[in-house]
């Protein structure tokens, strides 16, 4: 009996179909760069070695800035010169909204460096406990409250020379002070204006100072008294330090980080 012949059946391919979910891929995949790279670029800002802004698109950058926010304030949260001077000796290493909860009681036991002084020590470090490093600040708050009373007549001085004197109060502190309480175009440095004026290349600098004296050269006149607190705000809510929120930038077409999220 003869085998049967076995006969295999042609393979026929389907031809292939590109879902519309691999192309919303691809697409993300161009515009989102990887954390790997972020982290690169980041670094490379914190050292000052980017790209700077052209003074051109700096001024662009601070039209957006004020457009958007005309009266930009500090969210610190104050009732006079002096309160104000205590309430950012306060901030340092701290947020502003842990500040905002313990000030109103303390503020309102003393609102005046004499009222300060005549609280003592043990009863401000009482009321500002939940603030970060709350011991040595209310030695510093009750020891330049003494100051103030003794050497300025109990008032907050204008001067930088003398805000810096002070116990406590270094130069950013001194810079808030001038510009929040008197108006003066002063640029205080924090730490999410050294990384804005590095990671956009609007002031490289690899240390706060020169920061500091890039944006005091290129911030146009207009500008100068509130461009701390756009520039702090711009920090805090959209570009954060671990993943900055580039789809909601209103200035990442001018900005030089390479590592932004949008093109």
């Amino acid at each position: 009996m003869m085998a049967k012949k076995m006969v295999r059946k042609p393979v026929i391919k389907k031809p292939s179909v590109k879902k519309p979910l691999a192309k919303a891929r691809q697409g993300k995949a161009a515009t989102v760069k990887p954390a790997p790279k972020r982290a690169k670029a980041d670094v490379k800002a914190a050292s000052g070695a980017l790209p700077q802004m052209t003074l051109a698109q700096i001024e662009e950058a601070f039209r957006r800035f004020r457009a958007a926010n005309p009266e930009p304030k500090t969210e610190l949260k104050y009732v006079n010169p002096f309160t104000l001077l205590v309430a950012v000796v306060l901030s340092a290493q701290a947020t502003d909204a842990g500040v905002n909860k313990a000030t109103p009681a303390l503020f309102a036991l003393a609102d005046t460096p004499e009222k300060m002084a005549a609280l003592g020590e043990d009863r401000v470090r009482d009321l500002i406990k939940t603030i970060g490093l709350f011991r040595n600040k209310a030695k510093n708050v009750v020891a330049l409250s003494h100051i103030l009373v003794a050497q300025h007549g109990g008032q907050v001085p204008r001067s930088r020379e003398a805000l810096e004197a002070l116990p406590g109060v270094g130069r950013k502190t001194a810079n808030v002070v001038l510009n929040c309480a008197f108006g003066e175009e002063t640029f205080a440095v924090d730490t999410h204006i050294f990384r804005i004026g590095n990671r956009t290349g609007m002031a490289t600098g690899k240390n706060p100072l020169e920061v500091e004296q890039k944006l005091e050269k290129v911030v146009p006149g207009p500008y100068r008294r509130n461009a701390h607190h756009w520039l702090i705000l711009h920090g805090r809510y959209t570009c954060v330090a671990r993943k900055p929120l580039c789809e909601r930038c209103i200035i990442a077409d001018l900005c030089q980080w390479p590592g932004k999220t949008v093109l």
